[in-house]
């Protein structure tokens, strides 16, 4: 947990697993011999001390790296101190199976025959990148994934672009599984595995100290940072409303302008998500908006509550005749496209919603989440991860939280997008270590398609990033103000794009593999000897 910002010592990746490794694997070395029944026969631990222990750091790991969910939930989910304390306890036990899987399984390979710690430390950073995986395809929280502690580092993240986040992961759990060894292997190699280790580890950080040369850029965007505060829907009164519109519109245009007349071409403006009722239907809102982009020429992109229309048929009517056509209205969490005409374009329409922050799954179970949905919105989910179009410059925009999946986010650059936008409302994580992590995830994005990645929040962190996930420009947390952002479009693919998780599902099938070979291999050494 100390490897994520706060603090970020990201150098601890390095050992961060070995303990739990070590842990697991002395349950079956040598010494444990002296344990033997009644027949003389050596008496091993079950799996489920190994489960016991990955489970326990699983624990530990979520609620250092996961606490803010405690501000979320008690500032503006209404949850009690205590209540809040408790969904935040069931969070990390929840999530702490992951670690506990981890360990069950690297428990099975290491309690099978004579070479089974051997095989566990050799099996170790493939089934690290399987549970990984898993957590992000079942839970759907892939939330600082191991190889995200090292987004500093830019030879080590060059590996991303083949094989997305999961690579890096693979050779941090790999260097741990050698810290591991030199503390399970015979004591005659001990020193010398543990000087290999330390010398790799030594060698992968130092490329934290690499600076790479400026990546290319040749255009400017202007980031408005809104810092508007989330508000009860009562206290949004027409004037209050009113006004912070025109202030955004005051601060958006001098930049934008100056941008415009340094570059060809019509110019971008940015507004990130926010909890503001900025509906793309209400007239208000609209005409702001297209004033702004005609008078700077520019297209802006700007987060919104879309509203989307769907006519079903109901019941036949009384006289059996044709079914009624009904109406219902969903509500969608938006990024608006508005062109340098003032014409509204066209529109994204997140996919992946925020269980208990945007929907509440399962909601008879969970009434408690009632008051946090109604402070964001209850939404409908989107249906494709559409490209926008800004005048032959293919755009995606992504919102909040989407930015933590690898391969989501890679299916915008898969689809022509030249230039990645995120946008954000990171208010609701408090003063924590939470819109840290969440830039690195967004910054791991970035490396892995090989795309700038504008990233425009309400209340920060605001920033452009290169193609490096380097921050090249950064606005400080909490402030309105405008951030002139470079960037320029990319047009190549990268591996990773182009192929996705292949390289996680690899390590899912190998892990796999080495534990059912050698299962299938000692049923069989039984079934001759009888």
């Amino acid at each position: 947990m100390l490897i994520f910002p706060s603090p970020g010592l990201y150098w601890l990746c390095w050992v961060a697993l070995a303990p739990l490794i070590v842990a697991i694997l002395g349950l079956y070395r040598p010494r444990n011999t002296e344990l033997l029944d009644v027949a003389g026969r050596e008496v091993r631990p079950g799996a489920a001390a190994g489960f016991l222990l990955g489970y326990s750091s699983g624990v530990i790991w979520y609620a250092g790296s996961c606490y803010w969910i405690y501000h979320v939930m008690h500032v503006y989910g209404g949850v009690g101190a205590a209540a809040s304390a408790g969904i935040v306890v069931l969070f990390c036990l929840y999530l702490g199976l992951y670690h506990g899987l981890f360990g069950w399984l690297l428990a099975r390979a290491a309690r099978r025959g004579k070479h089974g710690i051997r095989r566990a430390l050799l099996l170790a950073p493939f089934l690290w990148v399987a549970v990984e995986l898993a957590r992000a395809r079942i839970t759907g929280f892939p939330w600082d994934l191991l190889g995200t502690a090292q987004v500093n580092n830019l030879p080590l993240t060059r590996i991303a672009t083949f094989t997305g986040v999961y690579g890096i992961s693979f050779e941090i759990a790999l260097i741990n599984a050698a810290f591991a060894a030199a503390f399970v292997i015979p004591l005659r190699a001990r020193g010398a595995m543990l000087g290999s280790a330390l010398a790799a580890a030594l060698l992968l950080q130092a490329g934290a100290l690499v600076a790479l040369r400026p990546a290319p850029r040749d255009r400017v965007a202007t980031l408005v940072q809104s810092d508007i505060p989330i508000l009860e829907p009562g206290e949004w009164t027409a004037e209050y409303f009113d006004r912070t519109i025109v202030e955004l519109v005051r601060l958006s245009l001098p930049a934008a302008k100056t941008n415009q007349e340094a570059q060809s071409g019509p110019g971008l403006i940015v507004w990130p998500e926010t909890p503001a009722p900025f509906y793309d239907t209400d007239p208000r809102f609209r005409d702001a908006v297209s004033g702004l982009a005609r008078r700077a020429n520019a297209y802006v992109l700007v987060g919104s509550v879309g509203v989307r229309t769907m006519t079903q048929h109901g019941q036949q009517g009384a006289a059996g005749g044709n079914p009624v056509p009904v109406s219902s209205t969903r509500v969608l969490n938006s990024a608006a496209l508005v062109g340098p005409n003032g014409e509204w374009v066209a529109r994204y329409d997140k996919v992946h919603l925020v269980p208990f922050g945007e929907y509440v799954p399962f909601r008879p179970l969970f009434a408690f989440a009632e008051k946090l949905t109604k402070e964001v919105g209850d939404f409908s989910r989107g249906s494709e991860r559409r490209v926008l179009d800004l005048g032959g410059r293919k755009v995606g925009a992504f919102i909040c939280y989407e930015s933590v999946f690898p391969d989501e986010v890679r299916q915008f650059t898969k689809n022509g997008a030249r230039l990645l936008v995120n946008i954000s409302n990171d208010g609701w994580f408090g003063e924590s270590g939470a819109p840290g992590q969440h830039l690195n995830m967004a910054r791991m994005r970035a490396i892995e398609n090989q795309r700038w990645l504008l990233r425009d929040t309400n209340t920060g962190i605001t920033a452009s990033i290169d193609p490096y996930g380097r921050v090249v420009a950064r606005a400080p947390r909490g402030e309105r103000l405008t951030l002139q952002a470079p960037y320029a479009l990319i047009s190549e693919v990268t591996f990773y794009t182009a192929h996705g998780d292949w390289f996680a599902w690899t390590c899912a099938i190998i892990a796999l593999a080495g534990l059912l070979v050698r299962a299938r291999f000692k049923s069989q050494v039984i079934w001759s000897k009888n």
